[in-house]
């Protein structure tokens, strides 16, 4: 999955600063290449290789800005052929002293507009990936140093991002149709290669 997720990271950060939120899910090459065998040639060997796919998703339930971003992958049930799913988003991070400053913030904006004019802030790509079976892991890019070489990964690097994103392989509780991510092997999952 370690593999997966800098592939996902590298192909987001290609694309400049001040995205929306991504959402993908995590597919087994090996089946994604049998049900659609075309994309053999889209792959170079390497990729081919890889034991999961990134599949960018299309557009998702409720939209994925900040105030709808739980509520969105709350909406989420992965099909069965899904193995794990990541996410990326971009924030801006304050040290713990600096958030406790903004605690009387009256309002969202007023929040991101005191976050964002704090000097001791952060802006961070960040990317959240979980497998259906446990596994997490994650990547983080600062603004501050927008190279391949100093992306941090680990396994317990965004944790939050993490436990929110594995609520969308937690079985339906009934209480509504759900949708799903549409995740089909049919998409253009491969404008996301690098």
């Amino acid at each position: 999955m370690s593999q997966a997720v800098i592939e996902i990271e590298k192909h987001v950060s290609s694309a400049g600063w001040d995205q929306p939120a991504q959402l993908f899910a995590l597919v087994p090459t090996e089946d994604l290449l049998r049900a659609e065998p075309q994309l053999a040639a889209q792959l170079g060997a390497d990729d081919a290789a890889q034991p999961l796919t990134p599949v960018a998703q299309g557009e998702l339930p409720g939209g994925m800005d900040d105030e709808n971003l739980a509520d969105a992958l709350a909406q989420i049930e992965w099909p069965d052929g899904v193995s794990g799913c990541a996410l990326v988003v971009e924030r801006i991070v304050l040290p713990a002293a600096a958030e406790s400053g903004l605690a009387d913030a009256e309002s969202d904006a007023e929040l991101a507009r005191l976050a964002g004019s704090d000097p001791r802030r952060h802006e961070v790509r960040m990317v959240a990936a979980v497998l259906r079976e446990g596994d997490r892991f994650g990547a983080v890019r600062l603004r501050t140093h927008d190279e391949d070489s100093a992306v941090l990964t680990g396994v317990d690097l965004v944790p939050t991002l993490c436990e929110v994103l594995s609520l969308t392989f937690e079985p339906s509780t009934g209480t509504g149709p759900a949708r799903g991510a549409g995740v089909d092997g049919s998409s253009d999952d491969e404008e996301n290669r690098s």
